[in-house]
């Protein structure tokens, strides 16, 4: 089974955050990437790919939710960029010694704490 093949069947299943740290760093190192990766220049790569998923809404105007009126180009699209974005934030929370998952656990009880919900 061809890399290709093994990454269209892990679109099957649900993946962690942890599993596809794993699998950038495995892509990084089989390509001899990893000395560019520094946390500056993943910062600056996640910075253009937010910059290009912004082009995607830029003169759209409000969307509404699940993006019903759409091409299915657009929405793959779409979801190509915000993947773009979150693998390489993925990457610079690794190359930075941040556990993501916890880090952003961690952010929605101190959220929680911050904003309490109004009582219905």
């Amino acid at each position: 089974m061809g890399e290709g093949e093994m990454i269209a069947e892990e679109r099957a299943k649900d993946i962690s955050l942890k599993e596809l740290s794993k699998k950038l760093e495995e892509f990084a190192k089989a390509r001899d990437w990893e000395k560019y990766h520094s946390p500056r220049n993943l910062l600056l790569a996640m910075v253009g790919e937010v910059g290009e998923l912004s082009e995607i809404f830029q003169w759209r105007g409000e969307v509404d939710r699940g993006l019903p009126n759409w091409e299915e180009s657009d929405k793959e699209h779409l979801g190509e960029e915000l993947s773009d974005v979150l693998l390489y934030l993925i990457r610079l929370a690794d190359i930075c010694g941040i556990d993501l998952g916890d880090a952003a656990s961690k952010k929605i009880v101190k959220n929680a704490i911050k904003y309490p919900a109004k009582a219905q």
